[in-house]
């Protein structure tokens, strides 16, 4: 069955169900022919609490002038909307749930295709993982980047020029009346992050994995180009309904493979590499982290954008977009990847963009820098692993063995981190526990505030290690994402103030520098973990999470891994 006829709710009788159906479709409207269309479902996730989506009402109007275009019936439907700086502990923990709410909607709904609307960072990923899990023919359409705003005549865009302020401010340089005028202009549009943090990472990724269409990560919110994206989705989804193209036919390993590669070249979000695995994940197929080093020692950076270059996507959409990008990196990808569109990779890339701006996606033979941006760290401190972005890293801290300066928890670090009798130095490693996704739901803590003694005496990065993560906007020597968590026992938890630990990049590798013995003392002497919430998702999420070396996702929606071998 398809259409309006599918999936009918149970009364006992199908065809009063239908005719039920249908009675109740009258009354919005419609038009009794438009009822035996193709029906194209469109999810989507505005909110007040989410100013990121706020011109998605617009957007989604251009989705429903291309489905009525191309013969569809559009119904549009809501799910829960994660504003990312309004969610508490972390709109981490809600990505999930998220997922849950799109992969139940799409699959209870009566629909042929969908199209996942949507922008914010834990946004893209759930939508992507609930439609995946669905197993019906859906195309992702981002919101789009917001455009720059402007103070004393410097370009602002959240949220790397937010932490940069904050930075000063907290340094002193920068005082409460000027910090206050530039938090009027650091978001001045509808739109996510204008620089290349997670929200832009994974549009980038919905795109290489071929999950949206060609050229349509990169345009901004309030840009034209993004109605006419919408007006394209639109009409490609009533395509797909009609060839029945699911994800599975769509992702495949060398999909993956391709997203991984470009996730390396533009300096992407360490997030994104969780929320890869827990998408590419709800397909059976892992992400391999010795692949990935061996992918990032050969992919070159060639964007640049904040918080590593000078650049915003708005700069990146005028100057080819992400075509320009794959482009380059042709000769590194496999270009028989199959596309929601139908066509290949190589297909749809044609001869490249007709013009590009060199200064801002650089070519394959004059990279910004000549190895990715990510490493997949293993060590005795990281026995399951752990992430830096080498790209926005100082290179002199890559290779560090230095003392611990440990912090327990989120409120220890708070608590601490500007008491001027703290016992830290700028060649100390600051160390944050109990913040990983069982811990503290693993909020984006990661990027530890630099003491404010050292921020006061100039010191501008120092080593940070924590199992949390850190926002796609944020930079420095951090290494996030350590597994197993503290909370469940892993090394980290044992870490104590005035350890050694040794960090190298070169070997991939994090280590502490302790005996075992004194290791098996601290461990036995751990105290019993706190219980987890007594109800509701807060008690799923506790009991189910897994850790971010397998995307954060809960354990019963990740199926068994695909042999990459048999899909080719």
């Amino acid at each position: 069955m398809s259409g309006l006829d599918r999936g009918f709710a149970n009364y006992g009788d199908v065809a009063f169900s239908r005719f039920l159906r249908r009675s109740f479709l009258h009354a919005s409207g419609r038009s009794p022919e438009s009822l035996e269309r193709p029906v194209i479902g469109i999810a989507t996730s505005p909110s007040d609490f989410n100013p990121c989506h706020r011109a998605q009402p617009e957007l989604v109007t251009s989705v429903e002038r291309g489905v009525l275009a191309a013969g569809g019936l559009p119904m549009a439907f809501p799910t829960i909307s994660l504003g990312e700086s309004f969610l508490t502990p972390t709109s981490m923990v809600f990505r999930n749930l998220m997922a849950m709410d799109v992969e139940e909607m799409v699959r209870a709904q009566p629909m042929d295709a969908v199209v996942l609307v949507g922008g914010c960072d834990k946004t893209v990923p759930a939508q992507l993982m609930g439609a995946f899990s669905a197993g019906r023919p859906a195309i992702q359409l981002v919101t789009g980047p917001m455009s720059t705003g402007r103070y004393h005549g410097e370009r602002l865009g959240a949220c790397t020029d937010c932490r940069r302020f904050w930075a000063r401010y907290r340094a002193g340089e920068v005082d409460d009346v000027e910090i206050a005028e530039v938090e009027r202009n650091l978001a001045t549009t509808a739109g996510t992050c204008a620089v290349m943090g997670t929200a832009s990472t994974m549009a980038c990724i919905a795109e290489a994995l071929g999950m949206a269409l060609p050229g349509s990560a990169t345009a901004p919110a309030v840009h034209a180009d993004r109605l006419r994206i919408g007006e394209a989705t639109g009409a490609a989804a009533v395509e797909i309904a009609r060839a029945g193209r699911t994800p599975d036919q769509v992702v495949t390993p060398a999909s993956v493979r391709n997203a991984l590669r470009v996730l390396l070249a533009i300096g992407g979000s360490t997030n994104a590499l969780i929320h890869l695995t827990a998408v590419a994940g709800r397909l059976g197929l892992p992400i391999d982290p010795d692949e990935l080093n061996a992918l990032s020692d050969t992919t070159p950076v060639l964007v640049e954008l904040k918080p590593t270059g000078d650049h915003y996507m708005e700069d990146l959409h005028a100057s080819g977009g992400l075509a320009a990008v794959l482009h380059e990196l042709r000769d590194l990808l496999d270009l028989s990847a199959p596309t929601v569109t139908g066509k290949t990779l190589g297909d749809v890339l044609g001869d490249g963009p007709r013009w590009v701006d060199r200064s801002v996606v650089r070519p394959l033979s004059d990279p910004a820098r000549p190895v990715g941006g990510l490493v997949w760290l293993r060590g005795s401190l990281a026995p399951q692993g752990a992430v830096i972005k080498r790209s926005a890293a100082d290179p002199a801290l890559f290779e560090t063995t230095g003392r611990a300066v440990v912090f327990t928890s989120l409120e220890d670090l708070a608590a601490r981190i500007d008491d001027p009798d703290l016992d830290v130095a700028p060649d100390d490693v600051l160390v944050l526990q109990n913040a990983g996704p069982r811990g503290a739901g693993m909020p984006e803590a990661g990027y530890l505030p630099i003491p404010g003694k050292l921020a006061r005496a100039g010191v501008k990065d120092i080593v940070r290690i924590s199992d949390a993560r850190m926002s796609g906007t944020a930079y420095g020597t951090i290494v996030l994402h350590v597994t197993p968590e503290a909370a469940v026992g892993g090394p980290l938890a044992l870490v104590r103030t005035g350890d050694r630990i040794r960090l190298s990049v070169r070997e991939a590798r994090l280590d502490l520098l302790v005996d075992e013995a004194e290791l098996a003392r601290r461990r036995a002497a751990l105290p019993a973990a706190p219980p987890g919430p007594p109800t509701g998702y807060g008690r799923l999420f506790h009991e189910h999470v897994l850790g971010a070396d397998q995307g954060c996702d809960l354990d019963f929606c990740v199926p068994a891994p695909v042999d990459a071998a048999r899909v080719g």
